[in-house]
């Protein structure tokens, strides 16, 4: 969908500040630890990824803009697990579910450390079908697309581009966000950059973007 959150190529909302690199785990909040690690210990398991993040993609714009990086990731829990039904609203105001289950095994924050360190997950699958592009082959994108989650971003709709790489096929987040596991062949995409945000830039510099086949037509 578009909305806030897809603001490649948009202007209007002045410089970056960027003053350093990211700062490390041991500098955040301690809330935020603590929202990173029962996410990481499956906070609303039945959750699929895509759905978590078209969720974050439907908030209020100016929650959006002006909520940091976890409260986003809070935010975005409440509304996915009142969704499915796990709590009420009236359970979120009130700060506690009126009839808890049993507790959850103890995990401490190290625990969760250690399990993200050791997790390797591959969205790669069996390929049902052949590549219908090649490495070399000039691709146009889609101009539209539909209005659920897509990684199709706006500032690449209706763009030319060069097949420079194929990955096999992944499993698409268009459809992991409606909870359906289909797999789409996977490309690296390169643009120019004049191709993109116009003549203006610079005649030197491209954009690899990884797309997946549904995205893409014979240029």
């Amino acid at each position: 969908m578009d909305g806030i959150h897809d603001l490649g190529g948009v202007e209007g909302f002045g410089p970056v500040p960027v003053k350093s690199g990211d700062a490390s785990f041991s500098q955040i909040e301690e809330w935020e630890k603590r929202m990173w690690a029962l996410a990481r210990n499956g906070l609303a398991s039945s959750i699929t990824i895509d759905w978590f993040r078209h969720g974050i993609e439907r908030m209020v714009p100016a929650d959006y803009l002006s909520f940091a990086y976890f409260n986003k990731w809070c935010a975005d829990y409440f509304m996915l697990m009142i969704d499915e039904g796990t709590i009420t609203m009236e359970e979120v105001k009130r700060g506690h579910v009126e009839n808890p289950g049993p507790p959850a095994n103890a995990i401490t924050l190290n625990d969760a450390l250690k399990l993200n360190s050791k997790a390797n997950r591959s969205f790669e699958i069996e390929a049902l079908t052949q590549p219908a592009f090649i490495v070399g082959e000039t691709v146009r994108t889609h101009r539209n697309v539909p209005s659920g989650h897509t990684r199709l971003p706006r500032y690449a709709r209706d763009a030319g581009g060069t097949v420079i790489a194929h990955h096999g096929c992944h499993l698409l987040p268009d459809e992991g966000a409606r909870g359906r596991h289909v797999g789409d062949h996977l490309y690296t995409v390169s643009f120019t950059a004049a191709e993109l945000w116009g003549l203006e830039a610079n005649p030197r510099d491209t954009v690899a973007l990884d797309l997946w086949e549904c995205y893409l037509v014979r240029a």
